[in-house]
């Protein structure tokens, strides 16, 4: 379960450059770490600090505000590469919970918003536009429930799809995204089972 998402603001650490894999975002080396907490302090590792473990000053999750900042506006092709789920926790553990892109590699989309992050998909020209909005330190903000994102005096609407808008406006996990949309036929073959096979139910009835 996720932390539910509705609404979000603040500002938005802008990462111009495209094709930021999932290796820059959780380098291998970490993979070994099967700890979701804490994932935070590895994430853009190699561009965060230098080869002794110093912040590297000039990279943008080390200044402020964007070292606070809950949003990112990437490039293109955001998250591709391999499919690794820790990528989508160590960005979650900086405290990021929307990721703004013309693009996203497809597993890592899907990883997005099934560990409580939103990604919004919106044209090029728009994202060089918040881009620049990000740059300048402007305030971002998302509802979710009207599919809006606001940014200065300008609103962009952005599509998702209802199962996952559901899933993230109540911090569903899958599990609970399958008991919410198949409750009745699991309830209805559990009253089947008990009348075919009382037995197996014998313990809990016992308790």
């Amino acid at each position: 379960m996720s932390q539910p998402f509705t609404t979000l603001s603040g500002h938005a650490a802008p990462m111009p450059e495209e094709n930021i894999d999932t290796d820059i975002i959780f380098p291998a080396r970490f993979l070994l770490i099967t700890a979701k907490a804490g994932l935070g302090r590895y994430a853009f590792h190699d561009r965060r600090f230098d080869a002794n473990g110093a912040e590297i000053p000039d990279y943008v999750l080390n200044q402020a505000p964007f070292n606070a900042a809950p949003f990112i506006v990437a490039g293109a092709n955001f998250g591709s590469g391999s499919s690794r789920e820790q990528a989508v926790w160590a960005i979650a553990g900086l405290g990021v919970r929307c990721i703004i892109a013309p693009g996203f590699g497809e597993i890592f989309h899907s990883n997005c918003q099934r560990n409580g992050i939103l990604p919004i998909t919106l044209p090029p020209e728009t994202v060089a536009e918040l881009m620049v909005a990000a740059q300048t330190e402007q305030n971002f903000a998302v509802d979710l429930e009207t599919q809006s994102l606001t940014v200065g005096n300008r609103a962009f609407a952005f599509d998702i799809a209802p199962e996952r808008k559901l899933a993230l406006m109540n911090g569903w996990d899958e599990t609970a995204v399958l008991l919410h949309q198949y409750s009745g036929a699991i309830a209805e073959f559990e009253t089947r089972q008990k009348a075919s096979a009382p037995w197996l139910y014998a313990e809990d009835d016992a308790q």
